[in-house]
């Protein structure tokens, strides 16, 4: 990346990481769990959402995350179908940034290119947050999907066993291997909405 990729990747990676935390909190909410509004994290202040290693990660590796927003899912009506949804929320919110960025990069590279650079950068980011974020493992959002769907004492070992996760995912980023795994993935939803874009604008 050069200087003004990294400019313009700053506001864009912001953007995605408030909005994919404010979905999670947000959702949750609205299952009857208060606990991320009492806790500010339906802020839409970066400060309240930003991770600082998760930061860092993303700025050296391009794949990182943001502070994990609390929830009590004791709140839902099912334990289970809220979690998935909460977690869901975030991924969802990115996805769908994802989408109107590649709308307005179909649109202003025709225009303006150094404005169409943010929306490369706004569509890269949240299709990255997105994708990542389905891998099943501790912190990520996928793993609180998997643990959902597991068997109660399989679940139970699952969270037993979590911080073990943790240097798996560690490694993982860092030796590049979940980079190469995810990495055509969320290529390929770029291409899809980018390609969507170009035919709904043409």
């Amino acid at each position: 990346m050069d200087i003004s990729n990294y400019i313009w990747s700053i506001p864009a990676l912001i953007i995605a990481i408030v909005g994919h935390e404010i979905g999670h909190g947000y959702v949750s909410y609205l299952l009857g769990d208060e606990t991320a509004k009492r806790d500010g994290r339906l802020s839409i202040n970066p400060l309240d959402h930003i991770d600082p290693i998760g930061l860092l990660f993303m700025i050296v590796f391009r794949f990182g995350w943001a502070k994990a927003v609390p929830i009590n899912p004791s709140y839902y009506k099912n334990r289970k179908t809220g979690t998935i949804l909460v977690s869901l929320a975030g991924v969802t919110v990115n996805f769908i940034f994802a989408l109107i960025g590649a709308f307005f990069f179909v649109w202003t590279s025709k225009h303006d290119f150094v404005i169409s650079n943010f929306f490369l950068n706004f569509l890269w980011y949240n299709a990255m947050l997105g994708v990542f974020n389905l891998v099943p493992l501790p912190p990520l959002d996928g793993s609180k999907v998997l643990a959902s769907v597991l068997p109660a004492k399989a679940e139970y070992n699952f969270y037993r066993y979590e911080k073990y996760f943790y240097w798996i995912l560690f490694l993982g980023v860092v030796s590049g291997i979940i980079p190469r795994i995810i990495g055509p993935a969320v290529q390929g939803l770029i291409d899809l909405f980018v390609n969507l874009g170009i035919v709904l604008l043409s």
